[in-house]
């Protein structure tokens, strides 16, 4: 993955500048803007659709955002929970809210707005529309989060590399903060046409494995780390553009505690049954 955003055109400092202040021109100065996080790793195709795809959505809505690719480049397994941090890290400063978004889910109903969620978080991918996941209490997909609720509750939990449950301890954070899950309400359309699903499980499948210690840790609300803990190093920054669509590109280390979180590698030999 790092070899194919390598090769896309890398613009100039002054453009990557040009490109982090990106505004609609009619709406300057008169709404929040908005950082879309999209935490990232081999996931080429797929950004190649989400990209063209994003502007024309938003650009309808007149939301000033910018597209933040947190590209994982360390040999940990992946982390989307550290990596939203780490693009909320890089963003706060000139931003006013973050939108966490996965790259395989593509919005198609132009009703799902992308607003300043001045009243909570705003839950773009309900259950009831997203194509896979119908519980209650999920908000994973899509979640837009203004900066101060997310420094409120610390962020999103470090600990939960491979895949899945980040999303369930953030909920349970938004909750004990006091904060409340806002949808949109009379959206028209249900789980087979309000997104687009792209990813592809053939080539792409989840890492779904538990090692050490795992499953009993992240099951759990975890109030020891957070935005303030979260530990890496940032490698490269590229301005890339795709289809003449200017995004930003963040080269992320994750640092793997082995001490604390061992299934950050997950090579624990595998244990065979006595015969």
């Amino acid at each position: 993955m790092g070899c194919f955003l390598a090769s896309l055109p890398i613009q100039s400092e002054q453009a990557l500048q040009n490109s982090i202040h990106y505004e609609i021109p009619s709406q300057k100065h008169t709404k929040k803007k908005l950082a879309l996080i999209v935490p990232f790793r081999d996931r080429f195709e797929e950004l190649l659709e989400f990209v063209p795809h994003m502007y024309k959505f938003l650009n309808k809505q007149q939301i000033p955002f910018h597209i933040f690719v947190i590209q994982q480049k360390d040999n940990n397994r992946f982390n989307r929970a550290s990596l939203i941090n780490v693009g909320f890290l890089y963003t706060r400063d000139k931003y006013d809210y973050i939108g966490m978004h996965d790259v395989d889910l593509l919005p198609l109903n132009d009703n799902l707005k992308y607003d300043y969620p001045s009243s909570g978080p705003l839950h773009i991918s309900s259950p009831q529309t997203h194509p896979k996941y119908h519980y209650d209490t999920f908000i994973g997909g899509i979640l837009l989060i203004k900066k101060e609720h997310y420094e409120m509750v610390n962020g999103m939990s470090n600990n939960y590399w491979g895949w899945g449950l980040e999303d369930d301890e953030f909920y349970v954070r938004l909750k004990d903060a006091g904060l409340t899950v806002i949808r949109h309400e009379n959206i028209d359309t249900g789980t087979e046409n309000t997104f687009k699903h792209i990813h592809d499980k053939t080539y792409r499948k989840r890492d779904m494995r538990k090692c050490f210690n795992q499953r009993e840790v992240t099951r759990r609300r975890d109030r020891m780390t957070g935005l303030h803990s979260v530990d890496y190093d940032i490698d490269k920054i590229h301005n890339v553009t795709i289809d003449s669509l200017p995004i930003t590109v963040v080269n992320v280390r994750l640092i793997c505690n082995k001490t604390l979180t061992p299934w950050c590698q997950c090579n624990e030999p595998v244990k065979t049954k006595k015969s």
